[in-house]
C-alpha cells in the first residue's frame, strides 16, 4: 500500500510540468527592422506597429486600452464546422484609440490576429499583424483610426479564416456588421447539419436503387430506329431552253457533220469563229437599217 502511494505521488510531482501550459514570449526577443516591422528567429511577427503616430482626423489618444485574445482549436468546438477561432469574435472600442494587443497561440501550429482596412499612410500595407508560431505570446500596438467603421480581423494562414478564425473590430458604432463571423453574423454558405447519419446512408442506399435501375432499364430497352423518310422526288433540272437547245442541236448535227468531215480541230475552231463574226457583222448590218427605217421626230 505504501509502495502504490508513493508511486501515485511520484507520477503526480512528473505530470505537474506536463499539465501546466508553457508560452513561449515573444515580446523579449524581438528585433525592429524600421516602418514598424518586429520580428525574432522563433517565428514572432509584429507588423504595422504603431505607438506614436496619431492617424489624420485624431487630435489626441481618446484612451488605451490592453486586450488578451486568445486563438487555438478548443475555441472553434462551440462552432459547428468550424476548425479554428479566436475565444473572442466581436471587439469595440472609441475612435483614436491607443489600443495593444496580447496575441496567444494556444495551437501548436502558426496562428495571426491580422487587422485590414487601416490608412496605407501610417500602416504599410493597410495593415497591423500579430503572429505566433507553436504556444506562444506576442504583443503588439496600434492607435485606431477616427469614424465609425468596421475592420476584418482573421487568421492569413491558408483555410484558418474559412474555418472560423474570424473577427470584427468596431470603432465607434462600425459601419455594419461583416458576414460570416461565427456566433455574429450568418455564414454566407449555411452549413446542413439536420440530415443524421442513418437518414444520409438510406439516402445513398435509395440512389443507388434508383441508378441500378434506371441502367437496366436502359439495356432491355430496344433500340429506337430512326424514322426513314419517304424519297422526294429532286425537282428536275431540264428547262424548256434546254430542250429547244438539244432539238436544235439534233437537227444540226447532221448539216455539221458533213461540214466539219476532214477538218482539223483547229479547221474546225477558225471555221466557227469566223461563222460568229459573219452572223455579228449581219445582225449590225440588220440593226442599222432598222435604224434609218424609223422615222425621227423634229
Amino acid at each position: 500500500m505504501v509502495k502504490l502511494l508513493s508511486v501515485s505521488m511520484l507520477l503526480m510531482l512528473f505530470s505537474v510540468p506536463v499539465l501546466a501550459q508553457d508560452y513561449e514570449d515573444h515580446d523579449g526577443m524581438l528585433m525592429n527592422h524600421g516602418d514598424g516591422h518586429l520580428m525574432d528567429m522563433a517565428g514572432g511577427m509584429v507588423m504595422g506597429q504603431n505607438a506614436d503616430n496619431l492617424p489624420g482626423g485624431c487630435d489626441r489618444i481618446s484612451e488605451t486600452k490592453e486586450i488578451t485574445v486568445h486563438a487555438g482549436h478548443k475555441y472553434a468546438e462551440k462552432f459547428p464546422g468550424r476548425m479554428f477561432a479566436f475565444d473572442t469574435q466581436e471587439f469595440n472600442f472609441k475612435p483614436c484609440t491607443k489600443l495593444t494587443v496580447h496575441f496567444i497561440n494556444e495551437d501548436n501550429i502558426r496562428h495571426q490576429w491580422m487587422m485590414h482596412g487601416l490608412p496605407k499612410y501610417l500602416y504599410p500595407k493597410g495593415m497591423f499583424h500579430l503572429e505566433a508560431s507553436g504556444p506562444s505570446k506576442i504583443s503588439g500596438t496600434l492607435i485606431l483610426p477616427p469614424g465609425d467603421k468596421t475592420y476584418l480581423v482573421h487568421c492569413d494562414i491558408a483555410q484558418h479564416m474559412e474555418k472560423g478564425m474570424k473577427a470584427q473590430l468596431k470603432v465607434g458604432k462600425g459601419d455594419g456588421d461583416l458576414p460570416s463571423i461565427p456566433g455574429v453574423t450568418a455564414y454566407v454558405v449555411a452549413d446542413d447539419y439536420k440530415a443524421t447519419l442513418p437518414e444520409l446512408a438510406i439516402k445513398a442506399e435509395a440512389d443507388a436503387a434508383k441508378a441500378a435501375k434506371a441502367a437496366v432499364a436502359v439495356a432491355v430497352t430496344p433500340p429506337v430506329k430512326p424514322a426513314v423518310k419517304a424519297a422526294v422526288p429532286e425537282e428536275s433540272s431540264i428547262t424548256g431552253v434546254t430542250v429547244i437547245g438539244l432539238a436544235i442541236g439534233l437537227l444540226l448535227a447532221p448539216l455539221l457533220a458533213r461540214k466539219f468531215k476532214g477538218m482539223s480541230a483547229a479547221e474546225v475552231v477558225a471555221y466557227v469563229l469566223d461563222l460568229f463574226r459573219t452572223s455579228f457583222d449581219l445582225l449590225v448590218k440588220w440593226i442599222s437599217t432598222l435604224m434609218k427605217m424609223i422615222p425621227s421626230k423634229k
